[in-house]
């Protein structure tokens, strides 16, 4: 699949310090390049409400993304508690 990064999920990243959880966001870029459909990657679960809003949990983090037929676009990657206020 294809993978656009967004500004808000670039900045998002910016400011994570801890390098295990930056590898384990690499991990998961790295599934979703080589994955045809999303239920070949564990642990995504579709947001209700939104047709094509998803998330992803690393550790205490969820990162946002959307799926549009065959492209991925992150969005943002924030704590638990912030990504229902800022996504989507």
């Amino acid at each position: 699949m294809e993978i656009i990064f967004l500004r808000s999920f670039v900045n998002d990243i910016k400011k994570i310090n801890d390098k295990s959880i930056k590898s384990k966001i690499k991990e998961f870029i790295i599934q979703v390049e080589k994955a045809k459909t999303l239920t070949e990657i564990p642990d995504i679960v579709k947001m209700k409400g939104f047709s094509t809003a998803y998330r992803f949990r690393i550790g205490e983090y969820r990162l946002g993304f959307f799926k549009y037929e065959n492209t991925i676009e992150l969005a943002r990657f924030v704590k638990r508690n912030d990504i229902y206020k800022v996504f989507p």
